[in-house]
This record gives structure tokens, C-alpha cells and sequence, in this order.
């Protein structure tokens, strides 16, 4: 089984929970003779912010003309997010709550997915269909505040979003889903909620294994 996970923090472990839940998940997969895992880090690859210059290079493309380095790097980005997304049977991602939405990187690299004909299509009736109905997706998500509560959860855009792009445009099935939250909210309570939550990582990994 192909396993990509994407990493999206890059604050070091002890200081950002999203990366130790990372790396506590990665330890946990170390040794599994059925998985082949590839990870993908959002702030160490080479990721253009997806605008204008992508459309010129589309149209570069089907009129031959010659693209510059950053409509080269581009087409290049794009492709190898949708390449690895493609070879993927389980795609795992480890992201923060920043300012109450995901990491700019990681919205980079589902600007290069999210793609008509690639991830979902439309009926002639106008209707969406997922495509990537055949694969599973798993979510390890870390917020300092507590948005679980009735009156912050409609605040929360980070898990929130991942859930309706991969879970419901493209139709993956999320068959784990571990948050780590509140321990910069109790920070009394921090260590307990980090370690059980870690916890939760580790089981996560270790259903993937078996």
C-alpha cells in the first residue's frame, strides 16, 4: 500500500504539536514491510503560489511557445502533487490551525490538486462527482485553542476544510482523524492533552499498518 504523507508545519517538534504528531506517526510506521511511504513537505518543496502565471503557462503549453522559470517550476510543482496524490492509496496530512484556516503552503499544494477531470468532474446535469472515490485519507491536526466547542466550531477552517476537499469534492474515505487541542488554552492541562493525543497518533499508525 502507498502511503503519502504531507507534511505541513515547519516549526521544529518541540515547539510546534502538528510536527511532533508527525513524527510521532512516522516513528510508528518505521519497519512496516506493507507500506511504501513517501512524504511530501509543503515548506521544503519548491511551490510557486498557484495565480495568473499558471493559466499563462497553460496557455504556453498549447501554443508551443517557450514558458520562463517560474511558469517551469510551476507545471513542475503541479504535476508532482498530482503525480504523488495519484500513486497514493492512503494520504496522511499533518497540519496546524494558523490563524483559524490551514498554512499558505498547504493551500498551495491543493490549489495544484484540486483540478476538474483530475480530483472531481461534473455530470451534464451540473452535478459534482468525486474521483478519488478509491482512496483513504487521514487527518492529524493541532490547534492551541479548543474549537470542538459548539461556539467556536464554526470558526474552525483548517480541519473543517480538509474534511469538505478530500472527504467530499474528491470523495476520499477519512478513515482517521486525530486533533490535538487546548493545550495553549490549559496550558495547566498541556502535557495530558499532547501525551493522549500523541496516543491517538500512534494507534492511527498503527491501524494503517495492520
Amino acid at each position: 500500500m502507498n502511503v503519502l504523507v504531507v507534511k505541513a508545519n515547519n516549526r521544529p517538534a518541540s515547539e510546534a504539536i502538528s510536527s511532533k504528531m508527525y513524527e510521532t506517526f512516522m516513528q510508528e510506521l518505521e519497519g512496516a514491510e506493507n507500506l511504501s511511504v513517501t512524504t511530501y513537505d509543503v515548506f521544503a518543496e519548491d511551490t510557486p503560489y498557484f495565480g495568473q502565471e499558471l493559466f499563462d503557462a497553460f496557455g504556453k503549453v498549447q501554443n508551443g511557445a517557450e514558458l520562463n522559470d517560474t511558469e517551469q517550476r510551476l507545471l513542475a510543482a503541479k504535476q508532482k502533487a498530482m503525480d504523488l496524490v495519484t500513486a497514493a492509496d492512503v494520504v496522511v496530512f499533518a497540519f496546524p490551525l494558523w490563524n483559524l484556516t490551514i498554512p499558505a503552503k498547504l493551500q498551495t499544494f491543493i490549489d495544484y490538486v484540486f483540478a476538474a477531470g483530475f480530483a472531481f468532474k461534473y455530470s451534464a446535469e451540473g452535478s459534482l462527482i468525486p474521483l478519488m472515490t478509491d482512496k483513504k485519507v487521514i487527518f492529524l491536526n493541532a490547534r492551541g485553542g479548543v474549537y470542538s466547542l459548539p461556539e467556536a466550531a464554526p470558526m474552525e477552517m483548517s480541519l473543517n476544510y480538509m474534511r469538505n476537499v478530500f472527504g467530499g469534492v474528491f470523495g476520499m474515505e477519512i478513515i482517521d482523524e486525530v486533533v490535538i487541542e487546548g493545550h495553549n488554552a490549559s496550558p495547566d492541562r498541556a502535557a495530558q492533552i499532547i501525551e493522549d493525543g500523541l496516543g491517538q497518533v500512534k494507534e492511527a499508525a498503527a491501524r494503517l499498518k495492520n
